[in-house]
């Protein structure tokens, strides 16, 4: 399905099922995710954060958007939108519907997992915290689910009710994931799901960061809320 259709859908299914929604005209920031992966057939997808025409993106936080919806393009496609009670999935054509049939309801990921994700590994060389961290969820036998791509990695968090993704940064290694674009709007669906986040600098939650600029960029840490206490625990942040 086009990108634009989905949206186009995700709004009309965000205006029926939220009776808080008050029609202001909004400002979205759609991202398709997993560029470096396509040519793999990977799955891929699209981000979408959602704020208010009253903020705008500029001098707002995370935690000023109004909505939060990924699509996931893979065997299905799926969106996973942050509506007034909770997080819900929509699968489209399932079972033989020609539309977007509710496959998942106030999704909830767990406190703990043993699952991980660890993006820019490079960084592990520069920060041996980070190495020790890698190192004790493998030792501890995780499951090692990366594929490289934002969407699937963090998007498995809702599929399998935990999971962790970390995304530190180094002076060699810098940030890539840009907060307005991918982390902020990630990071209302995760905490929405009763999830945590890590700026990755402070400890605090990535919805707390201000945005001073369209591409400005951010380390994370996401997912199960004690791994992301790991995380900020083994990295020092916090302190």
């Amino acid at each position: 399905l086009p990108v634009n259709l989905i949206v186009r859908d995700m709004v009309k299914l965000y205006r029926a099922e939220s009776p808080n929604y008050s029609g202001v005209n909004v400002r979205d920031a759609p991202t398709k995710d997993g560029s470096s992966i396509v040519d793999n057939n990977w799955a891929v997808g699209t981000i979408l954060g959602i704020w208010g025409a009253e903020t705008g993106i500029l001098g707002a936080t995370g935690r000023d958007q109004k909505a939060s919806l990924v699509a996931l393009y893979g065997p299905r496609t799926t969106v996973f939108v942050t509506l007034d009670d909770g997080v819900y999935e929509f699968t489209y054509g399932a079972n033989g519907v020609d539309g977007w049939l509710c496959s998942r309801d106030r999704i909830q990921i767990s406190q703990e997992s043993k699952i991980f994700a660890p993006a820019n590994m490079r960084a592990a060389q520069d920060l041996p915290n980070y190495a020790k961290l890698i190192d004790y969820w493998m030792t501890n036998k995780y499951t090692l689910r990366y594929s490289g791509g934002l969407g699937p990695d963090i998007c498995q968090q809702f599929t399998k009710r935990q999971g962790v993704f970390a995304n530190p940064t180094s002076e060699s290694s810098p940030a890539k994931l840009r907060l307005a674009f991918e982390a902020a709007p990630f990071g209302l669906l995760v905490e929405k799901a009763g999830g945590k986040t890590s700026d990755g600098v402070s400890g605090a939650s990535i919805l707390d960061t201000k945005i001073t600029g369209i591409d400005q960029r951010t380390p994370l840490c996401i997912g199960s809320a004690s791994e992301v206490d790991r995380f900020n625990l083994v990295l020092g942040l916090g302190k």
